[in-house]
């Protein structure tokens, strides 16, 4: 409290002081020059100053010449003078700020239509980013896209279709996928998700230009030109035990988040990045009804639609660090690995690394985000039936024995007693449903194919005279 006082009282004195005689104590305590006079006052304080002084002396002299009321209404006047003055110039510089705002929400919505700054909750950020790696794309064959723009520019659609196709939200009254379930072999229900026209064009396009040049795991064998289940099963053929696991919803394990930083990988820039994962997923969604109209709500995270031509490409190329991990972990234990789509294989001919090797391709799958269909793990020893992709491997490729006689048996009735006759589980099409399993047959096992064939034409050539 004293030393606020003594600081009061010091404060006081300078205040009171002579300017030059404060000069000349600080000269004597060295915090002023030696011979170094006061600065000059600013000129801006000088003018200011000197205008004051007039407006006082006309103030005044109006005063002199009317008496004590005339200088009353002097400052009176001056006061309101000085008040319109103030007026004038905030509505001027109102008038400023409103013509900087339009000026600037004109330049923001020429921005946003011109560029794609917003693309829903959740899924913006880092639109800003619009560098790509050119090196990088380059090395992989795939085109240098930097912007939403660029892109459009490539598949060869508007921005505002890209908007449309693309912007997320929780609740839509439109969605771009026709849905509808087909019976599973196994039981159940598959849903699906068929992407409507303009967003198929832009999925073929991804598909065609951006997940073909990427180069997939050697044991990867669904969904891959010049691979199928018989080069799956054909790995697998003579072993002395067979292990075949299967992925629990395959696709939708696949997020937005990973469909985003798969393109990213390749060297894209957020932005693009950002835009090509929205295109190829999509959340599940249950119709809901809204004041009397129809809404579709999102039920959970964006994920890989089963249905769309870009999902499969997109499962290969995100598992490849999982083949990479299961291929090693195989080899250690003297087994060989392949995966057509969900769908895991292992086979080798020591029986006894079977529960370690089980152990560990859990523990994969678990650090890779994917959980295992515990009632679908199968271990075929040599004793029994070995399959693998609906193929038997015991010591060479073929079809099972039933499934064989059943299918002559059809082909051979519906040439005596007509086709429809054998048409038991009513396919809409019996004829193609046929051919489908001739064709599977041969592809299998070639030896078989001729008689099978030959039965074939007989019956729909029976259907033909009917």
């Amino acid at each position: 409290m004293a030393n606020d006082d003594e600081k009061a009282k010091l404060f006081r004195r300078i205040a009171g002081a002579n300017v030059h005689l404060v000069v000349e104590r600080m000269r004597v305590h060295g915090f002023w020059p030696q011979g170094e006079g006061l600065p000059p006052d600013p000129k801006e304080e000088v003018d200011e100053r000197g205008r004051i002084d007039r407006e006082i002396a006309e103030l005044a002299a109006k005063g002199l010449a009317g008496g004590p009321h005339a200088t009353d209404k002097a400052l009176h006047e001056e006061r309101m003078r000085r008040w319109e003055e103030s007026k004038k110039r905030r509505a001027l510089k109102k008038k400023q700020r409103e013509v900087a705002a339009a000026e600037r929400r004109a330049a923001w919505g020429e921005t946003k239509r011109k560029n794609l700054v917003h693309a829903g909750e959740g899924v913006s950020a880092g639109l800003q980013d619009t560098r790509s790696d050119e090196e990088k794309l380059r090395a992989l064959s795939l085109p240098v896209l930097h912007t939403a723009n660029d892109l459009v520019a490539a598949i060869g659609i508007t921005l505002s279709r890209l908007r449309f196709l693309t912007y997320h939200r929780a609740g839509t009254a439109l969605v771009h996928y026709h849905r509808y379930g087909i019976p599973k072999k196994s039981g159940g229900i598959r849903s699906i998700s068929a992407p409507k026209r303009d967003l198929k064009d832009a999925q073929d396009w991804i598909h065609t230009r951006l997940l073909a040049a990427p180069s997939v795991e050697a044991e990867a064998h669904g969904f891959v030109p010049e691979r199928s289940i018989v080069t799956n099963a054909r790995t697998h053929v003579g072993k002395r035990v067979v292990i075949n696991l299967d992925l629990v919803d395959f696709f939708p394990t696949i997020t937005y988040r990973r469909t985003k930083g798969l393109f990213s990988s390749f060297g894209y820039s957020e932005q693009v990045a950002t835009c090509l994962a929205l295109l190829c997923t999509e959340p599940p969604r249950v119709p809901v009804m809204l004041d009397g109209a129809r809404c579709y709500v999102a039920i959970g995270a964006r994920v890989l639609p089963q249905g769309a031509p870009t999902s499969p490409s997109i499962t290969n190329l995100v598992c490849r660090k999982l083949d990479r991990r299961l291929r090693g972990l195989a080899q250690r234990h003297g087994f060989q690995y392949t995966r057509y789509a969900d769908d895991l294989t292992f086979s080798g001919d020591n029986g006894a690394a079977v529960g370690r090797l089980l152990r560990s391709v859990r523990s994969i799958l678990t650090d890779e985000g994917f959980v295992e269909h515990p009632k679908k793990t199968r271990i075929m020893r040599r004793g029994r039936r070995q399959e693998v992709t609906a193929i038997v491997v015991n010591d060479r490729m073929g079809v099972a024995r039933d499934e064989l006689r059943k299918l002559r048996a059809i082909l051979h009735n519906a040439g005596k007693h007509g086709l429809m006759s054998q048409n038991r589980e009513n396919h809409p099409n019996f004829a193609a449903y046929l051919r489908g399993r001739v064709a599977f047959v041969r592809m299998v096992d070639p030896s078989k194919g001729p008689m099978l064939s030959a039965a074939l034409e007989r019956a729909l050539a029976r259907a033909n005279q009917e």
